[in-house]
């Protein structure tokens, strides 16, 4: 009998994750792992305070995966626990969640910012994520302890799928939220969505049905324009299509003035993202999750939006970044 879909698909993962894991040289103990690029600027304590009794040779290892988001959240993640007092191993920018995932799971990492859809969809293998954005933040959390991780508070920070417009077009149709796409005349209504999310089962066409678009009729196919994941933000902005599918944390939404839609209906999955704590070094260090949740705090879109674009559009370093923005907020101060 031939593997079902689901079977085969994790035994792609699988091979992917030990393929990626070699390639990076992780498949070691602890003691052989070698940080790479993991310079950030020297800190004193600012809000964030050392941990009274930490022990002098307290230490934690800091992972990400390796796209711009993460990279930031991963150097802020090493200042906060720098000012801490740990002495900190940087592990950020691995390529590819299952290989930074499997980091942390396995105790060769000790911090790593997840995203509560990722963990829900990809690593826990369910096959709905939950819209309520607390729901899902405690549905992993109860998932992940037999996992040995432990998730710390979420940040407003919510990187999931939405719909985006130029601000002028969305002005000129009268649209702030993806119902108010009913009253765009069909000529009008037009969308660019990339290759993946066209075809999902929990993608563009229901998205379309739930809010009374029905792909073929209201949208004919003709209006539906498939693009580089990357390339749609340029097409909204110059008016190759009306509506564009984008994430909801990517600072180019703000280079080119576009305005997120409001997802009224709670059709698109939370990705809330949250410090997740390989649970036996919070055990260690309870005070740990404190440091982190400060940070948690004062993450929402917007302000990831705006580090991402100094990223990405204005290209400055992460760590640079992550600094600037962590004095900014008090949590850290410059070293003398």
């Amino acid at each position: 009998m031939s593997s079902s879909p689901l079977s085969a698909l994790r035994a792609r993962m699988a091979a992917t994750l030990v393929a990626a894991l070699a390639a990076v040289g992780l498949l070691v103990s602890g003691c052989g792992l070698e940080p790479a690029g993991s310079y950030v600027p020297p800190v004193e304590p600012g809000a964030i305070q050392p941990i009274e009794g930490l022990p002098d040779d307290a230490s934690v290892t800091v992972t990400s995966k390796n796209f711009t988001e993460q990279l930031i959240l991963g150097k802020i993640s090493v200042l906060a626990a720098k000012a801490a007092g740990f002495e900190v191993t940087d592990l950020s920018n691995v390529p590819g969640s299952l290989p930074a995932r499997e980091l942390l799971r396995s105790g060769q990492a000790d911090v790593m910012w997840e995203y509560t859809g990722t963990a829900w969809l990809t690593y826990l293998g369910n096959e709905q994520g939950i819209p309520d954005q607390q729901e899902q933040w405690q549905a992993v959390y109860d998932a992940d302890a037999a996992n040995g991780l432990t998730w710390g508070a979420p940040a407003e920070l919510n990187n999931t799928y939405a719909l985006a417009m130029s601000r002028e077009r969305a002005g000129e149709l009268g649209v702030s939220s993806i119902s108010d796409l009913a009253n765009v005349p069909v000529p009008e209504l037009t969308f660019c969505v990339d290759a993946e999310f066209n075809s999902r089962q929990d993608g563009f066409t229901p998205l379309l049905e739930l809010y009374g678009l029905s792909r073929g009729s209201v949208v004919p196919e003709q209006n539906v324009g498939i693009y580089d994941t990357g390339a749609i933000y340029g097409a909204v902005d110059q008016g190759q299509c009306a509506v564009g599918e984008v994430f909801a944390t990517d600072g180019r939404i703000d280079a080119l003035d576009l305005v997120v839609l409001e997802d009224d209906l709670g059709y698109f999955p939370a990705y809330n993202a949250a410090p997740v704590i390989y649970t036996q070094t919070l055990q260690k260090y309870p005070e740990l999750e404190a440091v982190l949740e400060q940070v948690a705090a004062r993450l929402d879109d917007e302000t990831m939006r705006s580090l991402n674009l100094k990223v990405d559009v204005q290209g400055q370093e992460p760590e640079q970044v992550a600094y600037d923005w962590m004095v900014a907020e008090g949590l850290v101060a410059p070293a003398d």
